[in-house]
């Protein structure tokens, strides 16, 4: 697996929805890794933050601009 392969399986991996041979592949990755294993960290910490944000909290607009942001990725 190379680093763009990880970067894209990232989110699958957190959800744990990545097949076991995909796993394996991503686990020994981030072990010999150590740029993926910064990189799985800062999503990690960001999902976790995030996830503390109360949607109510958020500026509407600025809430649109995530959102979109979020679409358009792909």
């Amino acid at each position: 697996m190379d680093c763009n392969q990880f970067v894209e399986l990232v989110t699958a991996y957190l959800d744990g929805s990545l097949d076991v041979e995909t796993r394996s592949r991503f686990d020994t990755h981030v072990l010999e890794c150590d740029g993926c294993d910064n990189y799985l960290q800062q999503f990690r910490t960001t999902v976790a933050t995030l996830g503390k944000v109360d949607d109510a909290d958020l500026n509407p607009a600025f809430r649109d601009r995530l959102m979109t942001a979020f679409r358009d990725r792909d």
